[in-house]
């Protein structure tokens, strides 16, 4: 199937150097790297599913931004759209879960070529015609005064230009409280042109200054998405993982979607020796814009992105690069038999 919907992603592009398994950060002498960041894990999944995605971004003129360039295009992502101007390229650490102890993430992102260009720097009118979604995430909006200005000005385009939003909310503690920037205030800006939301009660409880206390995580999303579908009229769907930790490598994820029609949820998913869970909720909004794009059915469409979340973990790097037949065979009973 030829999916003809094009999507366009805009955020900062990343490197990510990981400490060794089950060791502290740089308690050996040695660091993996990938290339990441939210919104570009997206367009890579996106890619590797035969969307035809684009991402748009600003990175420096050296060595690393090339590579990080390099990377996107290696998957088929459209780089097009990629600004290179002065500063340098964000960086981030990662100390990887072992037993009871949870993964940590040490930001260094600072005065990057993303954080410092002018909330101008991409030209919106001359990107974004031809493409059916753009998607962003509060994470550029966390970085400071103009990532901020420049998020809102890309969802502005797009709904000026009839594009739809997909927001991602991607609340990061850290880098709003380096920013000191009014969190519900700019993400509540943001949310009010997506169309489709992923959030959870935590983002909406943040945004409307409402206390979501229900027990089962499920119902707390659910008053969640009710008050969002309240307080933001364009709005149609809403989508989150739900996960359940039993250690820092064993988990249970399931998938939900509300509409303003209902709700479905997910099979759970078990996951036992999670190899990497860096960017499984960006494989799920992959999973999620990949059916719209396909004119899936929303079951379908939730259990697929459910599954790409779940083999995320699987996979060490930031981003899903699997092929959707990959997704698919997750979803079979006979998933765990050898391939010959």
């Amino acid at each position: 199937m030829t999916i003809q919907s094009r999507i366009t992603c805009f955020g900062e592009i990343l490197i990510r150097l990981a400490g060794r398994d089950g060791e502290l950060l740089l308690q050996s002498p040695e660091l993996r790297t990938y290339v990441g960041g939210a919104e570009a894990n997206v367009a890579v999944a996106l890619a590797r599913f035969g969307v035809p995605a684009a991402m748009a971004s600003i990175v420096p003129p050296n060595a690393l931004g090339a590579a990080a360039v390099g990377e996107l295009r290696r998957h088929g992502v459209d780089t097009g759209p990629i600004v290179s101007l002065p500063g340098r390229i964000g960086l981030y650490f990662t100390t990887g879960a072992a037993v009871m102890r949870p993964v940590e993430v040490l930001y260094d992102r600072a005065g990057s070529a993303f954080a410092l260009a002018e909330p101008d720097a991409i030209e919106w009118p001359r990107v974004l015609p031809g493409s059916a979604w753009l998607h962003v995430s509060g994470i550029a909006s966390a970085l400071g005064e103009r990532p901020a200005a420049a998020n809102q000005r890309a969802a502005d385009a797009a709904a000026a230009l009839g594009v739809d939003v997909s927001f991602d909310g991607n609340y990061r503690e850290q880098l709003w409280a380096a920013s000191g920037g009014d969190a519900p205030r700019i993400l509540r800006a943001m949310l009010a042109t997506a169309r489709i939301a992923f959030v959870d009660d935590r983002d909406v409880s943040l945004i409307l200054n409402t206390r979501f206390a229900a027990e089962d995580p499920v119902e707390r999303r659910r008053a969640a998405a009710a008050a969002a579908f309240a307080a933001f009229p364009m709005l149609e769907r809403i989508c989150s993982t739900v996960r359940t930790p039993r250690s820092a490598t064993d988990h249970d994820l399931a998938g939900v979607m509300f509409t303003r029609r209902g709700e479905l949820v997910s099979r759970t998913h078990s996951l036992a020796g999670i190899v990497d869970r860096i960017g499984a909720g960006d494989a799920f909004t992959a999973g999620i814009l990949y059916g719209l794009a396909s004119g899936h059915d929303e079951q379908p469409m939730l259990e697929f992105a459910t599954a790409a979340a779940a083999l995320k973990h699987s996979l060490r790097g930031d981003a899903l690069t699997t092929g959707p037949d990959d997704v698919a065979r997750l979803l079979s009973p006979a998933q765990l038999d050898v391939r010959r």
